[in-house]
């Protein structure tokens, strides 16, 4: 049996549900992989920090967060003054992040990750920002290491996008993609379709845990933008910053042209797109498209996502995601964990 130590930065509904799928998983981790892992530290901004070599448990971990107070009691030793002293302090084999998204820079997880490769760890975050910010420079830093840099969780959670590429369809080109990558605003336009005004589709969105830390990036297009800059530079391997993306907002399609639409039969949806000549991207934007029953975007209902590749080999193949949540991004992180460990 094997036992890897984890160093968590970020505990909020990813990292617990993270928890959560490490407890509920733990046997069969053992007899499939002879894997046992062993969080050794978490580090947050609103519940501290703890750190214990021996490790945490996190039965404990999850209920100190549900009600509300700090991990620090279950620190066997001072906790670093920083996250980055925390990375830097730590023993563990793999750095796992999922701290919110800054859309702008990727900071600070970018710097957090960084660290964690300079310190010698596997690092694996479900952050869009440092893919999006920071690939290309975490690729290399990672390859110098002799480690995995891993973020399978970036763009529809649990979906298997990156390693479908990466490992499953070798000498393929990706010409383009096109899809639905935002499950929030897809979730507040078939609302506003059942009748709700775009106010209260936010606020149920929000209830449910859909929107982003702030809403705007949903509402804006910035987390579309940035999931399409994650996969135009991985999958395509052409760099593009989130803020070069052609972005529209969801107030760009009215209630009055929703209405309109289902009248015809049809819907609207923000549809993300990115499309290339050799080495030159022709295209990377999200837009307002109006669709029939004939698209397969048409049956993209509630917070589902979708994503069809333009290849070489294949000329279509679509990936469906339905209503992800907290779990299926968990789930993308073990997936990551495992392959990283296992040096897949």
């Amino acid at each position: 049996m094997r036992t890897i130590t984890l160093a968590l930065i970020g505990f909020g509904h990813v990292g617990q549900a993270f928890a959560r799928l490490l407890l509920k998983k733990s046997a069969e981790l053992e007899n499939l992989y002879g894997l046992r892992f062993l969080v050794t530290g978490i580090a947050t901004a609103r519940h501290g920090t703890a750190v214990s070599s021996g490790g945490i448990l996190l039965t404990r971990a999850l209920e100190q967060v549900a009600r509300g107070l700090p991990l620090g009691p279950l620190s066997e030793q001072p906790t670093p003054g920083s996250i980055e002293d925390y990375i830097y302090s730590s023993n563990a084999e793999v750095l796992i992040e999922s701290i919110p998204v800054n859309h702008f820079t990727g900071q600070p997880a970018l710097n957090y990750l960084k660290a964690g490769l300079n310190k010698g760890m596997h690092v694996i975050t479900a952050n869009k920002g440092p893919v999006a910010h920071g690939y290309h420079e975490l690729t290399a830093l990672a390859a110098r290491s002799g480690k995995r840099f891993l973020f399978e969780s970036a763009v529809m959670d649990g979906a298997p996008i990156f390693s479908l590429f990466r490992a499953g369809m070798p000498a393929v080109e990706v010409r383009g993609f096109t899809g639905i990558l935002n499950s929030c605003t897809n979730f507040i336009l078939c609302e506003m379709e059942a009748g709700a005004t775009l106010e209260e589709a936010v606020v149920k969105a929000a209830s449910i845990g859909l929107t982003e830390t702030d809403a705007l990036n949903d509402l804006q297009g910035w987390d579309a933008a940035i999931k399409i800059a994650a996969l135009v530079n991985v999958i395509m391997g052409i760099p593009l910053k989130p803020q070069a993306v052609e972005r529209a907002e969801l107030t760009d399609i009215t209630p009055e042209m929703i209405q309109e639409a289902a009248s015809a039969g049809e819907r609207w949806k923000l549809v993300c797109t990115a499309r290339r000549q050799g080495n030159q991207l022709l295209e990377a934007s999200i837009k307002p498209v109006r669709v029939g029953p004939g698209s397969r975007l048409y049956t993209i209902n509630g917070s589902s996502s979708y994503i069809e590749f333009e290849t070489d080999m294949l000329p279509g193949l679509g990936i469906v995601e339905s209503d992800p949540g907290p779990e299926t991004t968990a789930y993308g992180l073990l997936a990551d964990l495992i392959n990283a460990v296992r040096g897949m």
